[in-house]
């Protein structure tokens, strides 16, 4: 059953609002669409310019997903799209024709589909759809088992302190997922993947049982592996306040230093959509960088 809708002006039809995507949680789809709706204020200003890459889960977090780049053949006029060079795409296209998420009817669009995660690279668009430089530096903290999120606080901290000697201001995050994630405003004085390969090999060189800058599965557990590769163009990260396909409604959810520094359990920065609702409404957006 479709349910028609009009926000701000425009016309969607809402699908399976009663649909539980969540079964854990007993989350539906219409919790999603209001999760969206409502973290939009915040959420956009992250989006706006970023070509967007979504994982899609038409049956819920249990069932099979998708990526999805190109944007669908039924998408309406009235969504942003512009047309970029792909190459080596594996499904051997010149252009893809991605959409770019900047109000609040595209953002319900997209909440309407199941596209639980969103993704943008590190760079935005003009006006005319050309990319311009990359804007954003990022260094997504992967935990090896039995290390855990609280680890990942330790090495951010070190980030923090080496991103401040170069003149730069990091951010943190959660990943929503088991990590988390420092970004950093990128004033382009080099190609942004060589300097964040350059500072993880530097704290892997300094703390050699506490860090990893390369992605071999058998030198990282216990350790936290700093992802520099993220900075890559053809690269997308999750957005902040995107959902995670988790168990539960988890959220990317943006962090206070004081929370990072305190961080003694996994659990102590783990955040649901209900809680990052209360805590936008509490302290706004702390991921705001200017």
């Amino acid at each position: 059953m479709k349910v028609p809708v009009k926000v701000d002006g425009r016309e969607l039809a809402l699908s399976n609002l009663d649909k539980v995507l969540y079964p854990e949680y007993g989350f539906t789809k219409a919790e999603i669409i209001d999760y969206y709706s409502r973290i939009a204020p915040v959420l956009l200003p992250h989006l706006e310019g970023r070509p967007l890459t979504v994982k899609r889960y038409p049956n819920g977090v249990t069932g099979q997903f998708f990526f999805e780049k190109n944007a669908p053949d039924h998408t309406p006029d009235w969504v942003r799209r512009v047309s970029l060079p792909v190459p080596g795409s594996t499904k051997n296209r010149e252009t893809i024709d991605f959409a770019v998420v900047e109000d609040l009817p595209t953002l319900v669009y997209y909440a309407n589909l199941a596209a639980l995660e969103l993704h943008v690279p590190q760079w935005r668009v003009d006006e005319d759809g050309a990319a311009l430089p990359p804007d954003t530096l990022v260094f997504d903290l992967d935990p090896g088992p039995p290390a855990t999120i609280v680890e990942c606080t330790r090495v951010a901290l070190m980030l923090r302190e080496a991103l401040k000697e170069e003149g730069l201001t990091a951010v943190p995050k959660t990943s929503g997922n088991k990590g988390m994630q420092l970004y950093a405003d990128w004033d382009c004085r080099e190609e942004p993947s060589a300097y964040a390969k350059r500072l993880a090999q530097l704290l892997a060189k300094e703390h050699p049982d506490e860090v990893v800058s390369v992605m071999a599965k058998k030198l990282r557990p216990g350790k936290v592996f700093i992802d520099w590769s993220q900075n890559n163009p053809a690269k997308t990260t999750v957005a902040p306040y995107s959902l995670r396909a988790r168990e539960r409604p988890t959220v990317s959810t943006p962090l206070t230093w004081k929370e990072v520094e305190s961080c003694e359990d996994p659990d102590d920065l783990v955040f649901t959509a209900p809680d990052v609702l209360a805590r936008v409404e509490k302290r706004g957006d702390l991921f705001r960088r200017a």
